[in-house]
Order: structure tokens, then sequence, then C-alpha cells
């Protein structure tokens, strides 16, 4: 089968190319990719190219397919799988996989797997470690984001917390108790709240800080306090430009200090902020992923010994993450649409990896059988003054808080421009 996918062949060598994929084979699984979620992961590989860890030393030779948050359906299953999977499944992807002493992963290591392709073939690898995942949801786009959803899975799922005249940790965040999520107004904060108020343990108190007014201001319109407190949240947002952050945060709380803390920007007075709310046995969690390989900042450690308070960090999400995120969002528990700001198609996926960090807003979203450029749904409504197309998807997603959707992806899989 002819796939058409953008591989990778050294330092931001990146190429949109046409060639025939190997046969299915008995061990392997042929599938179609719909959708495919660009992560400032794939930049960092793209940056790095052979000097990566996950991308191979050999890749100006046997380029890998580039793109690791994917989803499709699955067309031909070879005979050792045919138990396990069929013809038609929706399915997600763990990346991860947990291979030891190796770094190997769809989306930067193989020369026949990746999201950002037509087609693919699943080698028999993917299946042996549990890393094909099937979806039922409708939205295509849902699992595609299964995999950053699952890194905020993951960190809740590794806060813990040790009760007192124990060394038992309890794990995962205090279910009634106090969570502060700071500089989480942007898109990973997004999806952090909606699962800490729609997931499965939930906190009594959410606070949500940035220092922007307007990132604020979306972030409230699209996670309601109102829509919290129904599901036994009380949700806050706060602007931390003010005289004392500190105070400000405790003063939510009566003035008492947070049991878990996510720290989701890599700057030194979140973390210490962090740092001074935690309460008695209070867990920090550091989200964010610094690239300054000396990043530090002061912790203090007569709480550390006192107060017994903590700190863990996570990157990633394990394949049991990745199971839940499909699991709540074919429930219509999570919404990840909030974390899309862009949309595109196949064709526009090159420019975009190489540029990302220079691409203001949230997910870029490539539709990976059509041909448009990559458009802000913000611009949806400009574009719409003279492409029909783009008028009926400003539409959808005005009917949807703004936010991307299955009728406007419904609209995009049939009437935008397919690949030559």
């Amino acid at each position: 089968m002819k796939t058409t996918a953008l591989r990778i062949y050294g330092k931001m060598d990146l190429r949109l190319e046409s060639f025939e994929l190997p046969p299915c084979g008995d061990d392997g699984i042929i599938a179609e990719v719909i959708s495919d979620s660009i992560c400032m992961s794939s930049y960092k590989a793209s940056k790095a190219g052979e000097d990566h860890k996950r991308v191979p030393n050999d890749c100006a030779t046997n380029p890998p397919i580039l793109g690791h948050e994917f989803t499709g359906r699955i067309i031909e299953v070879g005979k050792k799988w045919q138990d396990q999977f069929k013809p038609g499944d929706r399915f997600g992807i763990q990346p991860a996989m947990p291979i030891e002493g190796s770094y190997a992963a769809p989306g930067y290591s193989f020369q026949t797997i990746g999201g950002d392709s037509t087609y693919i073939r699943i080698p028999s690898i993917v299946m042996e470690h549990g890393c094909l995942l099937k979806y039922t949801g409708d939205a295509f786009f849902m699992a595609s984001l299964s995999e950053p959803m699952s890194c905020l899975i993951g960190a809740c799922h590794a806060q813990y917390h040790i009760p007192a005249g124990t060394y038992h940790h309890n794990m995962g965040v205090v279910e009634g108790g106090a969570c502060a999520c700071l500089a989480s107004a942007g898109p990973m904060g997004l999806g952090l709240i909606d699962y800490l108020v729609h997931g499965p343990r939930k906190p009594g108190l959410v606070v949500v800080t940035d220092i922007d007014d307007s990132r604020l201001d979306r972030a409230k319109s699209i996670l309601t306090p109102e829509d919290a407190a129904k599901n036994g949240v009380k949700l806050v947002y706060l602007n931390t430009k003010c005289d004392n952050p500190v105070q400000a945060l405790k003063d939510i709380n009566g003035g008492k200090g947070y049991n878990d803390v996510f720290v989701l920007a890599p700057v030194a007075p979140v973390v210490e902020q962090g740092d001074a709310i935690l309460a008695a046995d209070g867990c920090l969690n550091f989200f964010a992923g610094p690239t300054d390989t000396e990043f530090s900042a002061k912790f203090n450690f007569y709480n550390v010994h006192y107060a017994g308070t903590h700190v863990v960090g996570t990157s990633g999400g394990t394949t049991a993450d990745i199971k839940e995120a499909l699991q709540l969002m074919s429930e219509g528990k999570l919404n990840p649409a909030m974390m899309i700001t862009h949309i595109g198609g196949l064709t526009a996926a090159r420019e975009t990896t190489l540029h990302l960090p220079d691409i203001k807003g949230g997910k870029k979203l490539i539709y990976t059988h059509c041909d448009f450029p990559l458009t802000a749904i913000a611009d949806f409504a400009e574009k719409g003054k003279t492409d029909p197309v783009f008028a009926e998807l400003a539409d959808a997603c005005a009917r949807n808080n703004g936010l991307w959707n299955l009728e406007a992806e419904k609209i995009v899989l049939e009437k935008m421009p397919k690949l030559a």
C-alpha cells in the first residue's frame, strides 16, 4: 500500500514523501491515520536529528515517520493479532513503549509507523507491548489528544501523601482536599483542570493561576465555576500578578496551605510560590519541562523536615493513563478540544513542526488526508469570507464556545481538499 508521510532525515531535515509500505504479513497491522496532534517533542526531535535519543543514527538513509499523537482506523490485521483487532477498529497509541534499555517509539524511530502519514504498517513490537489501544469514541481528534491527556492523568496519579505515623504512600491527589494549579490557564493547564473537575478523584478546591487576564477569562468561560460546583469542586481563577500572590492563594483556602500543587511553567519564582503554599504533607508536582539543564529553584527544607512537604516530577503517561484518557473521552467526561487552537492538513505538517515554538496558541491538529494550510480557529470567520468551508467551520466552532468539535471534524474530512 502506498503512503504519504513526513519523514526525518537529520537535523531540521523533514521531507513529505510518498512510498510503498511493506505488506501486512502475519504479524503486522495496516491502518489509516486520520489525525495527528503535533507535539513540541516532535520539534525537539527535528532539531536534534540523529542526536535525539529516540531518532535512529541511520535516519539519513532509513528515515522514520514523525508524529506520535495520532489516531485512525485499522484496515488489515495479520493472523497473529486477529483475536484482538479487526478491520474498522478505531485506535489510539502509546508511543512510549515499555522496552527496557530502549527509547524506540512510534513517531520517532520506525520507518512504517508515525502520525504524520496517510497509512501505516504497525509492527508486531507495538502490539506485543500493549501499545495499540482501542478507542470507541466518535471524534478522531479526541484520541489524538489521549497522549497529552495521559501526561496530565499521570501527574495526578503520581501525587503522594503519607499518613502521620506511617511510611505508607497514598497515591493521588487528596480527595476533597485543596489543590492549586499554577501558571495553568494554557492548553495543558486546561486539560489538567478538566481532569481534576471531571475525573474519578476530585479535590474540594481547585485554584487556577496565571498572570494574563485574557487567558484566565478564556479558561473560566470553558471550565466554569458553575459546572465545577455541580461536580462537587469549588473552582477559583486568580491572577497572581499582585503584591502578595502567596497570601492571596492562602486567603482563598481560609489562610491554609494546599495539599496538592501543580507547577506548569519552568519559572523559578512560580516553583518557589508553589513551595510556599504547601500544607503539611503537601506534594508539589513540577510538571513543566525545562530546556535548561541547570534549571533550579529554592525549596524550603525546614518544611521538608518538619512539615513533610515533598516534590515529584512527571514526564509522560503510562499505558494505563492513556487507556483511562481514551475511556473518559469515549464516555464524554473529558473534552480535550479546549487544547486545540490550530487545524491544518498534512501539507502543513513540515512547516508547523519546524517552527512550532514560534506559533502561538495551543495544540496544532493535522488531518492527514487533507491539503490546507495551518489555520487558527480564531481566524476561521475571517477566512470564511472568501472560503465557504471555513465559513462552515467558523459556525460549527461558534456553536461550541469557540472549541474544535465533532461537527467541525466531519466538515474537514468531507469538504477540505484532499492530498493529490
